[in-house]
């Protein structure tokens, strides 16, 4: 069994924000692969499905961002689950909007939610990087991921929701690389060729015949 956990604040007023990319995440996965209706349960929403003999749990804490670990250790605990079967989908500034990166372990880089995570289970789960770019300065930090996605930001977000949902079988399955591979299709699909085959050069004519006649010659050739 996987948890697969998206990141995000509750409530309408969050629901647009860069911060609740995890939330989208998950939203797309649930509603493309025919999961259970979200209900309430481990202080979260939760919807559950399969991939093949995979049983997969998804989670929406609805603590708030600062207390996410609380419902993720709930949901741990009752399902006898250990860190290594858990996947954190969040928002990632320090990669560029579109990126996707996997990681397993390590520090939480000051992000909250990954930080009360953390404290309930340790870091050995995985997580799954989702990059919306960064402000260029900390201090505008809080005030941009609580921001929604600007609308020239649509495009990429919808691109990249689809192949999240695209790839998450494998990603489930422990193929980290098909998973990435199946974003990349989506976000930066490769391009048909638009160039026109090149025309063969067309051979040179060949030169006339040099004109050996004498002037009388022509003078009469041309009343014949």
């Amino acid at each position: 069994m996987k948890l697969i956990v998206g990141l995000g604040n509750p409530g309408s007023k969050y629901a647009g924000n860069r911060h609740n990319i995890g939330f989208m995440a998950l939203d797309r996965i649930a509603s493309d692969h025919g999961f259970s209706p979200w209900r309430s349960k481990f202080q979260g929403s939760i919807s559950e499905g399969r991939f093949g003999s995979d049983k997969v749990i998804l989670l929406k804490p609805e603590t708030f961002m600062n207390l996410s670990g609380q419902s993720v250790g709930e949901a741990m605990r009752f399902h006898k689950l250990a860190p290594e079967d858990v996947v954190v989908f969040h928002d990632e500034l320090d990669l560029a909007p579109s990126k996707v990166r996997l990681k397993t372990g390590g520090g939480h880089a000051g992000h909250n939610g990954l930080r009360s995570i953390h404290g309930h289970i340790g870091a050995e789960y995985d997580r799954v990087r989702l990059g919306i770019g960064h402000p260029g300065h900390k201090d505008a930090v809080a005030g941009y991921v609580l921001r929604d996605f600007a609308k020239a930001d649509q495009e990429w977000l919808d691109d990249l929701l689809r192949g999240i949902s695209d790839g998450i079988d494998q990603l489930v399955a422990g193929h980290g690389d098909k998973f990435l591979n199946a974003v990349a299709l989506r976000v930066a699909p490769p391009r048909s060729s638009t160039s026109k085959p090149k025309e063969k050069a067309k051979p040179a004519p060949e030169p006339e015949p040099e004109d050996t006649r004498s002037p009388m010659q022509k003078l009469m050739d041309r009343f014949k």
